[in-house]
C-alpha cells in the first residue's frame, strides 16, 4: 500500500478512497460484520489501519467477482486460518463458478428469445408485432425457463 503509513490511523474517507468504495459501503460492511467495528477517536470518528485496508480490498475484489456476502464471510473466515487446507475455499469458488455457468446458460437462452422476437418483429403495426405477441404468450418462446 504505497503512501500509507502502517501505523498511522486512517479516517474513513481515506480508507474509502484507498479501497475504491464509498463511505456508506464501509459502514454497511461494519453493520453486517464483514468489517470489524472501527475504533473511534475522542471526537467519535472511525479510524482504520493497514489490515482494514487489506480486508476491505479483499471484500471489494470478491464483490467485483460476483461473490455473495455470505460466501465472502466464509472466505474471510478461511483467510484467517492460513494453515488450513484450501479445499473449503476451493469448494466455495467452484460453486460460484457453477452458478456463473448457470447464469450464462440462462442469459444465452434469454438472448436467443429476444433475438427471435426482434428478428421476426418490426414490420407492420402493433397489432401484428411479434415482440408484443411473444410477450403476451409465453408458449411462443422456445425456452420454458429464461
Amino acid at each position: 500500500m504505497k503512501g500509507l503509513s502502517p501505523t498511522k490511523p486512517l479516517p474513513i474517507g481515506t480508507l474509502a478512497r484507498t479501497a475504491g468504495v464509498k463511505v456508506p459501503t464501509i459502514r454497511y460492511y461494519e453493520q453486517i460484520g464483514l468489517m470489524n467495528a472501527a475504533p473511534r477517536t475522542e471526537s467519535n470518528r472511525r479510524t482504520y489501519g493497514a489490515s482494514d485496508v487489506r480486508r476491505l480490498k479483499f471484500i471489494r475484489h470478491a464483490r467485483d467477482l460476483g461473490f455473495e456476502i455470505e460466501e465472502i464471510r466464509q472466505l474471510l473466515a478461511l483467510a484467517g486460518e492460513p494453515d488450513r487446507p484450501c479445499a473449503d475455499a476451493d469448494a466455495i469458488a467452484r460453486q460460484h463458478l457453477a452458478d456463473i455457468d448457470d447464469r450464462i446458460a440462462r442469459l444465452t437462452a434469454l438472448r436467443g428469445e429476444i433475438a427471435r422476437m426482434v428478428d421476426c418483429g418490426g414490420h407492420g403495426s402493433i397489432g401484428e408485432c411479434r415482440v408484443i405477441e411473444v410477450l403476451a404468450d409465453h408458449d411462443l418462446c422456445d425456452h420454458a425457463h429464461h
